[in-house]
């Protein structure tokens, strides 16, 4: 971790927004005195979390904001954010993650302060927890400002010790301690404040628990109602849930079966890849085969030119050698004759002896025309098999060409025929339609998703609406049931003290109650429950009275007096209820009491006075008596005083508490029925609350239903646009080729046309060639031809003559002669026979090894061409199974369509049920109950029908039992649980606390150890950096007390040639190079993100 960035505004000095970039491990800022660069240190130690002013070289904090000069204006706020580089995640936490991390503190005129994290608002104690155990602080060693390198080392050991502290990573832990603490403190406190709640707790207990046990039926048929509605859900849940099990089967069963449609559609997906694979080899099998097709063709064509020079050959050959019999022949008959003619010669030599001469030399010139006539036929015959070869290797070139040509137009054929199909398939994918479809899908099915939200929220605050007014029912039923509650007992206390008020009355004298009823005034106001009487004065009253309480107000009290004989033995007092105002005497008893005239006038003559003092004082008349407040009545001569606890005595006091009794039931009784009023107009409201909590719950399933929807169309229009996609690839690849296939094929086409008009062309010359040959050919053989002849008769002839000429001469020598030339002429005619035989004979093999060659050639083209349709006819398979492959693709696609809307309308099914199931569920779990032990407890044969009439039949029981009061049971159980959870409280809290004291220990342990390694450590290079900075001498730390959670530290150092006993009478350099080597060495063990230093040097100067 280190800092990137510092961003200032309005701080200080720096009032336009400046960022300051620290790129590299070192980085220093120069200027001039008074520039800000120690503004820069007051601004990083700011944002750090500085709240002392005087630190930042200030009166207040509001003094950081720029406060204007001659040529700017006061800004109203200052701003600085520090940006670390957290990539190697040196920052733990919740922060860990951030590659980068914002720390910002701003301040306004008013003196609001604001920090803030990676953009977030937070506390400043957010700030200093990031930082703790990294070095980082707005007090720390990381940050050394002006004059503060001294003050290190002139630090107290306490002081001396918080930077040790922050080295070792431990003042987290001095927070955590003083956290746990104070969280000690509280602990106690409430442990304290719980029994005082537990003591109360247990008093209420104790007064329930007598009050609960009159509502015990009543819960009980309440529990078991509860019992029963829990297995009545129980039964229906199990009925959902076979449902849903069964639900849950058929859409595995649909899922297996959509992937195994999925599985066919993947499979027959391979199968045309690996089809077309196929197709291209097959394509170019197919091109190999028809290329060896034109290869053999060619090959048989230059055989059978061949064989045809041959027979042509062979002709001439036969022509020469039957030539050559003849002339053989006639050398013989020649022979013959000049044998016979041996005699005749010699006499026709003298006469022919002049035209030898002439014979001779015709026949010299005529063997020379012969030589000549057959050397230019041999000659032509060069020619003529120059040109053979060459007619064979044109029509071999022209015949490849041809080949080449139609193989090249077919497959420029198929080419553009596969281009077609194939451009026609890409215009029906129409990948762009799909896209916007897919689009308007994702729109909806984002948009309905969006709103998923906003109907859970309504949901979630119909619910909290929901629970509010059940809230409030609760409330205004706890409040129901206090005032039932305070009803019954003030019933009961009214009850009590009526009783005894009929008893102080006499309306339980059965003699006197019994005429009271004949004269039918026994129903009429009691004197007691007529007078009103000033309160405290109600002993004095009764006191007076007495008896005459019991007195039945009438009209006329005289016109009873007949009625009196029949009383018997009773008793009976009749007073006038008669009120016209009479006006009391001040200070008579009368003054104190409101009520009949009679009763007044009686009372009117008894002083009422406060004490037994004061009414010693009152002079007394005739008839006057006086009574104190304590009902110590006295008059002339006499005294009395009741003391007896007769049943009349309080009658007053309790007929105006009995008048209070009446009013307050009264009022509850009005309260009663607001409160049922209100619970009435509550269960209204429930009922509309949950009429709108189910509306939303109906509303958010059909939007899930519709998302879910949504979303199985969605799924399907993307498996639809990723395959159209794949294939407009595949598509738009194959078209790539196609055109390169069938450019280069129009292109070779080119060329071979070109060639093949260069072959036909040549052939063309060469029948031209051809022609004159023929024509060559036939005038030579006629010349030589013409020159044999020529020949022979000169040869003949001059025999002849020869022959008649040695006769003449030398018959003998001449016919020797002749026999000798004609058996040379034998001779050559047999060498030339044999020669013409030999090539006859060696022209039968070239044929019959050209024809043996043709043979193969003819087996060769059988088996190329089969191979060329076996090549056509694998293609037309492959194109066949491609076709059928892709069939059941598309077949597979609409199946596996099908089936995704099958499983999306059970899952919508299926969510139905659960969402039914999980309220039934729900209920139970709400009711207190666990379902499993619910359909545990019930047996497989229990039906739906039974439950729904026993929950009936209990609801009927509760009826009659109505109405009952629960709030004392509800009472109960509350305090017994509140009971409970004080106790669980007050063992968790007995635990917290010595959780609490552990952790103090362990803290206490952790901080003894690290900081003692840390000061062995930070000691250790202390006296390793000192010896080189000051080029000698010897500096420690050592510690000022034993106690390693508290003790200080302080620093001893020697320079080299002096003896100093307190750091203190040491120069300021030297203090200066102290402080710097102490905290080297604190880096040394704990590297801070960033050092700033401020002017460290400045002691040295």
């Amino acid at each position: 971790m280190r800092l990137s960035t510092i961003k200032l505004s309005g701080f200080k000095s720096f009032v336009d927004p400046t960022v300051m970039h620290l790129p590299t491990n070192m980085t220093g800022i120069v200027g001039p005195n008074g520039c800000g660069k120690s503004n820069i240190i007051d601004a990083v130690r700011w944002v750090m979390g500085e709240s002392s002013a005087s630190r930042l070289r200030g009166d207040s904090l509001t003094d950081v904001i720029f406060s204007g000069s001659s040529a700017r204006k006061p800004v109203s706020q200052a701003q600085v954010e520090l940006i670390f580089d957290n990539s190697e995640g040196s920052i733990g936490g919740e922060f860990a993650r951030y590659a980068e991390i914002s720390v910002k503190r701003s301040v306004s005129r008013d003196g609001q302060s604001n920090y803030y994290l990676n953009g977030a608002r937070c506390r400043r104690r957010d700030i200093t927890d990031l930082f703790l155990g990294t070095g980082l602080g707005a007090r720390s060693y990381s940050i050394i400002e002006q004059g503060m390198i001294s003050q290190i080392i002139e630090a107290k050991p306490e002081d001396l010790r918080v930077y040790l502290e922050e080295a070792a990573g431990i003042s987290k832990y001095k927070e955590r301690r003083k956290e746990t603490e104070s969280r000690i403190k509280s602990t106690r406190e409430n442990l304290d404040r719980l029994g005082d709640l537990r003591e109360e707790v247990d008093k209420q207990l104790e007064h329930l628990k007598r009050q609960a046990r009159a509502a015990e039926q009543y819960q009980a048929l309440q529990a078991e109602r509860l019992n029963k509605d829990a297995q009545l859900k129980a039964l229906e849940f199990r009925r959902y849930d076979a449902d849903l099990k069964s639900l849950n089967d058929a859409l595995t069963q649909d899922e297996i079966k959509l992937q195994s449609l999925l599985a066919d559609q993947r499979q027959a997906e391979a199968q045309i890849e690996a089809c077309r694979s196929q197709h291209g080899e097959a394509s170019e099998a197919l091109g190999k085969a028809q290329a060896e097709v034109y290869r053999v063709g060619g090959e048989l064509a230059r055989i059978e030119q061949q064989i045809q020079h041959q027979k042509e050959l062979r002709q001439r050959l036969e022509t020469a050698r039957a030539e050559a019999d003849a002339a053989f022949a006639q050398v013989g008959e020649h022979i013959s004759g000049d044998e016979r003619q041996l005699a005749e010669l010699h006499n026709a030599i003298a006469a022919a002896e002049p035209q030898l001469a002439t014979l001779r030399e015709q026949d010299g010139g005529r063997q020379e025309a012969l030589k000549a006539a057959e050397a230019a036929l041999h000659d032509w015959q060069q020619r003529w098999d120059a040109y053979a070869k060459a007619q064979a290797e044109a029509a071999r070139w022209a015949e490849v060409e041809r080949t080449k040509i139609e193989y090249l137009e077919k497959q420029a054929l198929d080419a553009g025929r596969r281009r077609e199909a194939l451009a026609n398939e890409r215009g029906t994918l129409d990948t762009s339609a799909i896209t916007t479809a897919l689009a308007q899908l994702t729109a909806d099915h984002d948009g309905q998703k969006a709103g998923l939200d906003g109907l859970g929220e309504q949901l979630e605050q119909r619910k909290a609406a929901l629970g509010a007014l059940q809230e409030q029912q609760r409330q205004q039923q706890s409040e129901l049931a206090e005032v039932r509650k305070q009803g019954q007992a003030a019933r009961g206390r009214l009850s009590s003290l009526e009783a005894l008020q009929h008893a102080a009355l006499g309306q339980e004298k059965n003699v006197a109650l019994d005429w009271l009823k004949g004269q039918g005034i026994d129903g009429n106001t009691r004197l007691g429950e007529a007078l009103q009487v000033e309160a405290g004065w109600e002993t004095a009253v009764e006191t007076v009275l007495g008896s005459l309480l019991e007195a039945v107000t009438v009209d006329a009290p005289a016109d009873f007096l007949d009625a009196i004989a029949s009383l018997g033995q009773g008793r009976v007092a009749l007073v006038s209820g008669e009120a016209s105002g009479f006006a009391a005497p001040a200070g008579s008893l009368a003054a104190k009491v409101q009520g009949p005239d009679a009763v007044r006038r009686l009372l009117a003559k008894v002083h009422a006075a406060e004490d037994a003092a004061a009414a010693r004082q009152l002079a007394l008349g005739e008839g006057e008596a006086a009574i104190t407040r304590a009902g110590e009545w006295l008059g002339p001569g006499w005294l009395r005083v009741l003391r007896s606890g007769e049943a009349q005595q309080g009658a007053l006091a309790r007929e105006r508490e009995i008048q209070s009794l009446r009013a307050e039931i009264e009022a509850l009784a009005k309260k009663e029925q607001a409160i049922n009023e209100g619970l009435t107009s509550m269960r209204d409201k429930l009922l509309e609350a949950e009429q709108h909590r189910e509306d939303a719950q109906r509303s958010l399933y059909l939007a899930h239903r519709s998302v879910s929807e949504l979303a199985g169309q969605l799924q399907g229009q993307k498996s639809r646009l990723e395959s159209a996609q794949a294939r407009v690839g595949r598509i738009d690849g194959e078209l790539a080729t196609l055109a390169t296939t069938l450019e280069e094929s129009q292109a070779n086409a080119r060329e071979a046309r070109a060639r093949l008009e260069q072959a036909v062309a040549k052939m063309g010359d060469l029948e031209s060639e051809r022609q004159a040959l023929d024509a060559q050919r036939r005038t030579l053989g006629e010349q030589r031809d013409a020159a044999r002849n020529s020949a022979r008769e000169a040869r003949d002839a001059a025999h002849q003559l020869a022959l008649t000429l040695e006769s003449q001469r030398a018959r003998v020598v001449a016919l020797s002669q002749s026999l000798a030339r004609m058996g040379s002429q034998k001779a050559q005619l047999e060498v030339r026979l044999n020669e013409l035989q030999a090539q006859l004979a060696d022209g039968d093999a070239p044929v019959v090894a050209l024809q043996a060659q043709r043979q193969s050639a003819l087996d060769q083209r059988v088996v190329v061409e089969r191979d060329l349709a076996a090549a056509r006819s694998a293609l037309d398979g492959i194109e066949g199974e491609m076709r059928k492959y892709e069939q059941v693709r598309q077949q597979r696609d609409q199946q596996a369509l099908s089936q995704r809307e099958a499983i999306s309308a059970k899952r919508l099914q299926q969510q139905a049920l659960e969402l039914r199931a999980s309220q039934l569920s729900e209920a139970i779990v709400a009711a207190g109950l666990s379902l499993d032990e619910v359909l545990a407890s019930l047996t497989s044969e229990a039906e739906v029908e039974a439950w729904q009439k026993a929950v009936a039949d209990i609801d009927a029981k509760m009826r009659r039992l109505e109405p009952v009061n629960l709030a004392a049971i509800q009472e109960y159980g509350e305090q017994s649980e509140r009971k409970t959870y004080l106790d669980a409280q007050d063992a968790d809290l007995t635990s917290a606390l010595e959780t609490l004291e552990e952790a103090i220990r362990k803290i206490d342990r952790e901080t003894r150890g690290r900081f003692k390694e840390t000061f062995d450590r930070v000691n250790a290079g202390v006296q390793e950096l000192y010896p080189r900075l000051f080029g000698g001498g010897h500096a420690y730390l050592e510690l000022t007390g034993e106690d390693l959670l508290d003790t200080g530290v302080s620093i001893m150092a020697r320079p080299p040639g002096k003896r100093v006993s307190n750091i203190s009478l040491l120069s300021g350099g030297e203090k200066a190079l102290t402080a710097v080597a102490l905290v080297f060495a604190i880096f040394r063990l704990n590297p801070a993100p960033f050092c700033l230093l401020d002017e460290v040097d400045a002691p040295l100067d």
